[in-house]
């Protein structure tokens, strides 16, 4: 891959940690909860795992293909019409990402900040400077996102601590009243979103410069070690404070927040919280449009990526506003059917290319 954009492998383990997190830490403890109640913990650490398995292929593939993209290796490894078919589904899955990020977000606002602000403005808004920043280059985001992620992660920890008060231990258990089958229908949420979404930074790998290749492993495997510790934390105690209702309450860590009461001295931050959902929200839309934008590039061989990119941006608003008329629609494809479509959209294509390249490399040796 031909680019002039380079960033250190901190760097990119900075934009995984934010696009892994991203929203993910505001909104998963909820669903997640309602589905495999006081087992969630368990389900979450099924889903870990799984993270860490796509994790190892897709570094796998960066090391056998060193300097491509997703898109290039697979048009090495499956030819171009294949590849040109596998990412019709890849595109969308994308685009329905894009779409879906900014749909929560606005939930988010109509429902706690600002109740009378129409949808179209928000959405508007949120993917007007998402595009913006995603067409500044993965340089500046790099930069940016480190100063948003301490903030969001900072927050989200001073949460966590300043409600230790109203935590009770004894609603963590029990932890399979209903058996293992709840533990895995949560395992699959979670696993859906975020940990499917590893594969994408796929599109990213190439950007790191070439002395920091031998630490970029390391690095990403301790971001995704800091986001399932961050996500579990949340679980936990969300869980801990808000018990049998924790599986019913959106947005549950600001549910959360509104319970702090410190002597009449600290009270009411759950605008941090908010806060924390707008960042991670901004920052992981931002890395969705520069990734779909540069798939798209790749795959129609357009120079320069930024050309795309506001086009790209107005069809995910227009999708975002027309998609879903309310939000159960919203919530069922969300944390049901579209954790499928993204195993066949994104995992899918990653293990053909990873099981046609060892098949390549155990004949080669054979021979």
């Amino acid at each position: 891959m031909k680019n002039q954009e380079s960033i250190s492998a901190l760097q990119l383990a900075v934009l995984f940690l934010s696009g892994m997190t991203g929203s993910s830490i505001i909104l998963i403890p909820s669903p997640l909860i309602n589905a495999a109640k006081n087992g969630a913990w368990l389900s979450f650490s099924i889903a870990w795992v799984m993270g860490f398995l796509l994790l190892c292929c897709m570094l796998y593939l960066h090391k056998q293909y060193p300097g491509m993209t997703f898109v290039e290796y697979s048009n090495q490894a499956l030819g171009k019409w294949l590849t040109c078919l596998l990412m019709i589904p890849f595109a969308c899955a994308l685009f329905w990402q894009n779409t879906a990020i900014v749909i929560e977000i606005s939930g988010f606002f109509n429902s706690t900040i600002m109740t009378n602000t129409p949808v179209t403005v928000i959405n508007t808004l949120f993917f007007v400077s998402a595009a913006v920043t995603a067409r500044a280059g993965i340089e500046v985001m790099a930069r940016m996102f480190f100063i948003l992620l301490i903030m969001m992660y900072g927050f989200v920890i001073l949460v966590v601590v300043l409600a230790s008060g109203n935590y009770h231990p004894e609603f963590l258990q029990p932890v399979m009243a209903d058996g293992f089958r709840p533990i895995l229908h949560g395992a699959y949420i979670i696993y859906g979103f975020p940990f499917t979404e590893v594969v994408l930074y796929a599109s990213v790998l190439p950007f790191v410069r070439k002395d920091e290749e031998r630490v970029l492993g390391k690095y990403m495997f301790i971001a995704l070690v800091i986001n399932g510790v961050i996500l579990m934390i949340s679980v936990l105690c969300t869980i801990l404070a808000l018990g049998p209702l924790a599986g019913e309450m959106s947005y549950s860590l600001y549910q959360l927040a509104r319970l702090i009461y410190v002597q009449e001295i600290i009270e009411r931050v759950e605008p941090i919280i908010g806060f924390s959902l707008i960042a991670g929200s901004y920052m992981k839309t931002s890395i969705m449009i520069f990734i779909l934008t540069n798939v798209l590039s790749q795959v129609f061989k357009v120079k320069d990526y930024r050309v795309v990119t506001f086009p790209v941006t107005l069809l995910c608003l227009l999708l975002s506003i027309t998609m879903y008329h309310d939000q159960a629609s919203f919530n069922e494809d969300g944390y049901m059917v579209w954790t499928l479509f993204d195993n066949l959209a994104y995992v899918l294509p990653m293990i053909l290319i990873a099981a046609v390249t060892l098949l390549k490399n155990r004949s080669s040796s054979t021979g």
